[in-house]
């Protein structure tokens, strides 16, 4: 049988010839440069990070805080903090929140030590099991929420009391106490220890001093710091990573239309279930990362560690411009809010302001957030 000739509409054709020759289609819509900007969840943050470094420059440029050793002090808590932001801004866009991450530090903490010092375990066991046992309670918490249809708020605030009771009472039957030390004795020389709590360009930093651009210190002329704390590269690592996720995979995808429209979302085929099930795990693990950073800095554990760290990661990522209601919002916005707060929080200490200002100062600068990130996603949402 023979195949018909193809056939173009005339008018199409026509229409065809014009927009090949460079004609303005209707159809297409320029957007202005501030239209995109405004679109950018990272835009509030970006101007409060801005503003809140000029304001320490006028009244703290002297202190040291812009010193090098200053520097990596507000940058090694800003990372801390961001380590916990990065995974929590995934899961918030996604609509969920877990209020369990800060009970979660403080288990890990002493799943870590409790093997070491008691049982003799070495170190990078210890903190397998910790990652396990985490990922399994943020499995836990993901399917409970989904299969039940109950909000993360309460369930995961029912996992934040039994963690935490948990914790107390696993310590106190092993050890007697709330608190268990001497990890330093068995991280010394473990092959792990650098990879969670090392520093790293100690020769960058040794040529810096030479050149006079970081000090020395009179006692024995080294460099007033010996690196940078690893921590920091695990922060920018891991925002990169979720950054990469969110704007170039399917994952990253299915991650706004979860918190987006979730009912929609399930009738377009995305797996609503299991990747809100995976971003729980993630904010488990990132817990245990913590935990375990802090324990092999520290060289100790304690059953209050974290407490209230799921607020503060709640506060860094809502500054950096993802909304409470989810399906808007950026990992680098999360960054900017942990750099904040880290900023701040040293910035007071080194100006020798009452550190408790620093409560007041991030519980408004949360509360500006909100209103300031709501204006500029119904700007957004007016400019498409």
């Amino acid at each position: 049988m023979r195949r018909p000739p193809n056939i173009i509409i005339p008018s199409i054709q026509r229409d065809r010839g014009r927009m090949s020759v460079g004609t303005h289609d209707e159809r297409v819509r320029s957007v202005s440069v501030l239209s995109r900007l405004l679109g950018r969840p990272e835009l509030g943050a970006a101007a409060g990070a801005l503003l809140v470094v000029v304001f320490f420059a006028l009244v703290a440029g002297g202190s040291g805080l812009f010193s090098a050793k200053g520097i990596v002090n507000f940058l090694e808590v800003s990372a801390q903090l961001g380590i916990l932001a990065a995974a929590v801004s995934m899961l918030m866009i996604a609509g969920e929140f877990d209020l369990s991450i800060g009970s979660m530090i403080g288990f890990a903490g002493i799943l870590i030590a409790i093997p070491t010092i008691a049982w003799g375990w070495p170190i990078w066991v210890s903190i397998l099991l910790a990652f396990a046992v985490s990922m399994l309670v943020g499995y836990l918490n993901g399917l409970i929420v989904v299969k039940t249809g109950l909000p993360s708020f309460i369930v995961t605030l029912g996992s934040l009391f039994m963690l935490r009771g948990l914790t107390l009472g696993i310590t106190r039957v092993i050890t007697g106490r709330t608190q268990a030390s001497g990890i330093h004795e068995y991280s010394a020389h473990d092959w792990i220890a650098p990879i969670f709590a090392g520093q790293v360009f100690q020769g960058p930093i040794r040529w810096l001093a030479e050149m006079g651009w970081i000090d020395k210190r009179p006692s024995d002329g080294l460099p007033i710091i010996q690196g940078i704390p690893v921590s920091i590269l695990w922060w920018i690592g891991l925002t990169i990573v979720f950054t990469w996720i969110l704007m170039r995979t399917r994952f990253g995808n299915w991650i706004f239309a979860s918190g987006g429209d979730a009912n929609a979302a399930r009738n377009v085929g995305v797996p609503v279930a299991r990747t809100k099930i995976i971003l729980f795990m993630m904010t488990a693990a990132s817990a245990a990362l913590f935990a375990t950073i802090q324990v092999l800095v520290t060289g100790s554990a304690d059953t209050l560690r974290g407490n209230l760290k799921e607020f503060e990661a709640i506060i860094a990522v809502v500054i950096g411009g993802t909304l409470l209601t989810g399906g808007y919002g950026s990992a680098v916005g999360a960054m900017l809010g942990a750099f904040i707060f880290g900023f701040v929080q040293m910035g007071i200490f080194y100006t020798g302001i009452d550190t408790d200002w620093f409560k007041l100062f991030m519980g408004a600068m949360m509360v500006i957030a909100v209103l300031f990130n709501s204006y500029v996603r119904n700007h957004a949402m007016k400019s498409r």
